[in-house]
């Protein structure tokens, strides 16, 4: 597999792809074979998605793989904006009809089949770009927009995917992609501080007594297990909110949408029975646990009732 910055050094500013690889059909491998690198990742694009779909699937999680490892892969802020600049050059270029990366010759084929306009796609990088210059969050409706911009655009794009987009289900899957933003940050509370980064709002922080000192000693006591709570709680009231976006969504799209909302439930489920214990081990959803949601979101589309 090759690392991001063999990638950077072959399709990078400095760089220009021989004409071979810009066809839309090396475009396209190229797309495909990035986004099954990181599989793990990208369980919107599996086997349960129609064929017709999953191309373009994986050109959209290209187009986001890329500009998250030039956002947080160069270990230097002032060189990922200029990487995020470029990467918005490439995009803008591409909907000028003038792709001229891999990503974007194959995202410009889905960009006019569904008509997705560059707003989600803007959106995301304004995000990649607050990263570089934003560590802290100082409330909850600071956090809120950040995730506007972070998670956000994926339901959207996911929408337009599904030809399916409305302000009505646009702002039911605002709901679920901030829920699951909101559920990656509980989880992920040690590796942000390891990057330098705390997504969890001060105020609560200072709410339930947690310092800044507290998280350098990774400190898992009474006042961070209050402040878990009620982040995990907030997490969950959005996801909940977004639940009726399933059945308004077209049959191909209900079962993978129903796994993203269970699968962000579930992880808030196992932070709580590690309670809120999320510094000396990472809270994940057991491999078992994910077919068993699988199962039930199943029966449940089958059936419209609980398994």
């Amino acid at each position: 597999m090759q690392s991001f910055a063999q990638e950077l050094a072959k399709y990078g500013p400095q760089t220009h792809p021989p004409e071979k690889a810009l066809t839309p059909r090396r475009a396209r491998k190229y797309c495909r074979k990035l986004a099954r690198r990181h599989y793990e990742n990208f369980t919107v694009a599996s086997f349960l998605l129609p064929r017709r779909l999953k191309q373009h699937f994986y050109n959209v999680y290209a187009y986001c793989r890329w500009a998250d490892d030039l956002a947080d892969e160069t270990g230097d802020p002032k060189k990922s904006l200029a990487l995020l600049e470029w990467w918005e050059r490439q995009l803008r270029d591409c909907f000028r009809g003038r792709a001229a990366h891999p990503v974007f010759v194959a995202l410009a084929e889905t960009i006019k089949k569904f008509k997705i306009p560059p707003d989600p796609f803007v959106d995301l990088l304004a995000a990649f770009r607050q990263d570089q210059r934003v560590t802290r969050y100082e409330s909850i409706d600071r956090l809120l927009d950040y995730c506007r911009y972070s998670a956000n655009p994926v339901g959207r794009l996911v929408l337009y995917l599904g030809e399916c987009f409305s302000a009505e289900r646009a702002r039911l899957a605002d709901s679920v992609c901030t829920g699951l933003q909101l559920a990656n940050f509980c989880q992920d509370v040690a590796r942000d501080w390891e990057r330098g980064r705390i997504y969890l709002p001060l105020a609560d922080c200072h709410r339930y007594g947690y310092s800044e000192s507290d998280f350098e000693k990774h400190a898992c006591n009474e006042a961070f297990r209050r402040l878990l709570a009620a982040e995990v709680e907030q997490a969950e009231g959005f996801l909940r909110a977004g639940l009726p976006l399933v059945e308004t969504l077209p049959s191909e799209l209900q079962l993978d949408v129903a796994l993203f909302i269970h699968g962000g439930l579930a992880l808030l489920q196992a932070i709580r029975r590690r309670n809120y214990d999320v510094w000396t081990q990472r809270p994940t959803v057991a491999k078992m646990e994910k077919i068993g949601l699988l199962a039930k979101c199943w029966w449940r589309q089958q059936t419209g009732k609980e398994a």
